[in-house]
C-alpha cells in the first residue's frame, strides 16, 4: 500500500469564502504515479484526499492504477454513479492531474 504525504486530516483546505478545495497528496514534491496500482491503492488515494465515501465506487468498478489513467471526464461523472459534485472534484483535482503528471514523466 502505498504512504501519501501532506495531507491533511480531512484533505481539504477551507478557503476564505468558505469554499472546500480538495489536495493531492504529494511524493517527493510531485504527484504519484499510479501506473501500477492496485484497486487498493486507487482506493486508499481517494480515501486519502478526502472522499471516503466515493472511493468505494472505485473498490466496485476495479479501478487499478492503470485503469484511472485512461479515465475521461465522463468515465468519472457517469460511470461510478457518484453525485456530480463529487465527480467533478475528483476528476478536477486528482483523476486529471494524475494522469498529467504520468505523461510528463514517462515522455522522457
Amino acid at each position: 500500500m502505498k504512504n501519501y504525504c501532506n495531507v491533511t486530516d480531512s484533505g481539504m483546505e477551507d478557503k476564505a469564502n468558505g469554499s472546500v478545495d480538495t489536495k493531492s497528496p504529494v511524493e517527493n514534491g510531485q504527484l504519484p504515479d499510479p501506473a501500477n496500482w492496485g484497486v487498493a491503492d486507487v482506493v486508499n488515494y481517494f480515501k486519502a484526499t478526502g472522499f471516503e465515501e466515493q472511493a468505494t465506487a472505485f473498490q466496485d468498478q476495479e479501478i487499478d492504477g492503470k485503469s484511472l489513467l485512461l479515465m475521461t471526464r465522463n468515465d468519472v461523472l457517469t460511470g461510478l454513479s457518484i453525485k456530480l459534485g463529487p465527480a467533478l472534484k475528483i476528476y478536477e483535482y486528482h483523476v486529471k492531474p494524475l494522469q498529467t503528471q504520468h505523461l510528463k514523466t514517462n515522455a522522457s
